[in-house]
């Protein structure tokens, strides 16, 4: 009878190891299930899946409004010579070999970094009011998409030659969308001339700051807005205009706030160099764009970046030396960095950082760095108020 009774404990303790076992591994299927496929709230919770874009192509842009109200001046002979014809190979193959090393390291630090299509950039295409010689590039993802939580929004830019920018990337957005992430795309505008101010001109000052684009419908890049958490900052640029922040504050509803920044900038593109929240109470301002923040920073940390010491100025330049600030923030205390910067990357250590230094020179000649080559998909976090 006792050898009877310690055979049935011994089947007993089998069948509940073996229920256990079940048990946990329905636990982890359905914890699994549950998590977001795509989950980004601000810019420094730990980073898990990135897109980083590609350069196959590029073509010039064509002279506009657009081109002069944003571009360095060294640079426009180019675009009114050759806008509309592809970049020389040459003058890209260093930036694809720094675009793909830097994704490579990416996920070297254990993160899923995913790429869009590679597609014929000189295709042309045209609507009833206008025609294009082709598309910009897909290396800015930033630039045309952005995340609030779960969700996916294509932003309605303004520039024409980037009227389908998204494209590259939707083979990415019908899997997020088909794993359970929701997928949103902002009225398309139609960009006619309407939009763009006639006989623009250079402001001298930021007292006498004016825009090239109108109000005749909501535009905005997806780079002109940075997240932290419930709050949203936003500038009004040469590419976003109020009726895009409006329809991005009705879109999103009650549970965020969207502020709009005082920036001096007489020809603005793009938040994301200019100031860059990088961790709860510590946010990275430019000193010549950001004279004063909202008393709602009272209690945050102001880091005011360095004069750059990098010099990208040449004729085919798409953004100033401060594109330094650029950053990628892989989690509240690491950051990539460039690493031609020294300035910025003792700045970074100063201020309890640790700086992750990688080189995106030649990118950044052509409108970007960290920040806009990546798009944050998902980051281990939850919504949340910092102020």
């Amino acid at each position: 009878m006792l050898l009877e009774a310690l055979k049935n404990n011994e089947v007993q303790d089998i069948f509940l190891k073996e229920s256990e076992q079940i048990n946990r591994s329905i636990t982890l299927k359905t914890e699994n299930q549950l998590q977001p496929v795509v989950n980004s709230h601000n810019e420094w919770d730990p980073l898990e899946e990135v897109i980083v874009g590609r350069i196959d192509e590029m073509l010039i842009p064509e002279w506009s409004v657009c081109i002069e109200s944003t571009m360095p001046e060294i640079g426009w002979d180019l675009y009114k010579e050759k806008g509309g014809t592809l970049f020389p190979e040459e003058m890209l193959y260093k930036a694809k070999e720094e675009l793909d090393n830097f994704a490579n390291i990416l996920a070297g630090n254990g993160l899923t970094v995913v790429r869009p299509d590679s597609i014929q950039q000189n295709r042309p295409f045209s609507t009833p009011d206008w025609h294009a010689q082709g598309s910009l590039y897909s290396a800015m993802p930033r630039d045309g998409l952005i995340v609030f939580g779960d969700e996916i929004i294509e932003a309605p830019m303004c520039w024409r030659n980037r009227y389908y920018e998204a494209f590259p990337f939707r083979t990415l957005l019908k899997d997020y969308f088909n794993r359970g992430a929701k997928w949103t795309a902002a009225p398309k505008p139609e960009l006619s001339d309407s939009l763009y101010v006639k006989d623009y001109q250079t402001p001298q000052s930021i007292e006498e700051m004016r825009y090239g684009i109108t109000e005749f419908e909501p535009v905005f890049d997806a780079a002109d807005f940075a997240r932290c958490g419930r709050d949203i900052f936003a500038q009004q640029s040469n590419v976003t205009n109020e009726f895009g922040i409006e329809w991005l504050r009705r879109h999103l509803g009650s549970d965020y706030n969207v502020h709009v920044l005082e920036v001096n900038d007489t020809h603005p593109m793009h938040i994301d160099a200019t100031f860059c929240p990088m961790a709860p109470g510590k946010v990275l301002v430019n000193p010549e764009r950001i004279k004063h923040l909202p008393a709602m920073f009272k209690n945050w940390e102001i880091l005011v970046a360095p004069e750059p010491t990098i010099d990208i100025s040449n004729s085919f330049t798409m953004c100033s030396n401060w594109i330094v600030a650029n950053t990628l923030m892989l989690n509240e205390k690491q950051v990539f960095v460039e690493a031609e910067d020294m300035n910025m990357v003792r700045a970074l250590e100063s201020w309890g950082f640790e700086p992750i230094p990688v080189s995106l020179l030649n990118l950044n000649r052509l409108g970007g760095g960290f920040h806009c080559c990546t798009l944050d998909v998902r980051r281990k976090g939850t919504l949340e108020a910092y102020f």
